[in-house]
């Protein structure tokens, strides 16, 4: 690190479970973040903001007046815009020299796997079911770590299926593929800083297993209830007959 990053990471590198080895570990980190809207925009400022060297956002939609009362990576400038590209445009104001590569179309198929196979780690911030199954199957195709997030209303949840080890649990252990069912913000609602408390919790997560400090959420759910402001961890284990991770 020069004397400039030295400065900018001081408050990480005085962190002992972190300091100088820790932050050049993000430093060399990928991120691939599957969505930049309510949850996504917390994880990519705080992946950004930490020192994460690269960080891949891919997102097919476009920022929505809607969508400002919480997805604060975007700008009323950025009405109309693909939010990846919006995103990456505040990620630079905010650290120009985190490398942001924007994909603005939807998450699927081979070449999600290929952006998994990239990346160091994996966070879905997406709003939907079939991208969280994709983006599941990729990662355990590429054996890698993914944390996952979800807020509606006044509930958010978060969780991390560490793929590297055999023994995790999945996304489609937790959530079997069409047994949900879909509820979405745009007609449910969604408490603002519901996302950002998500999101946050997402960041830090991802972090820790760049680092290789702490124990993660691996193999447990976290819950979140806004009104009552109170959290449970609910245990998980491995499907032994899961079709995607057994």
């Amino acid at each position: 690190m020069n004397d400039q990053q030295l400065l900018r990471y001081s408050r990480h590198i005085l962190l002992p479970q972190i300091g100088v080895t820790g932050q050049e570990k993000l430093l060399a980190a990928h991120a691939l973040v599957i969505g930049a809207g309510g949850l996504g925009s917390p994880v990519a400022l705080y992946l950004a903001t930490a020192g994460v060297g690269k960080i891949t956002l891919c997102d097919d939609d476009a920022v929505d007046l809607t969508n400002l009362q919480r997805q604060i990576v975007h700008r009323v400038d950025n009405i109309g815009a693909n939010k990846a590209q919006s995103a990456r445009q505040t990620l630079a104001a905010v650290n120009p020299e985190v490398a942001v590569t924007a994909i603005p179309r939807r998450a699927e198929g081979e070449e999600l796997v290929q952006w998994c196979r990239a990346a160091d780690i994996v966070v879905d911030a997406s709003d939907n079911f079939a991208t969280r199954h994709a983006v599941n199957r990729a990662c355990v195709a590429a054996r890698k770590p993914l944390v996952s997030g979800a807020a509606i209303r006044f509930d958010g949840q978060v969780t991390v299926f560490d793929l590297r080890n055999t023994a995790s649990p999945c996304y489609h252990c937790l959530f079997p593929e069409n047994d949900e069912e879909e509820e979405r913000c745009a007609t449910m609602g969604v408490f603002a800083p519901l996302v950002g408390v998500i999101g946050a919790i997402q960041a830090t997560e991802a972090l820790k297993l760049l680092v290789e400090i702490g124990q993660s959420l691996t193999g447990r759910l976290l819950l979140f209830d806004g009104l009552g402001m109170e959290w449970r961890a609910i245990r998980l284990k491995k499907d032994p007959y899961c079709p995607v991770c057994a």
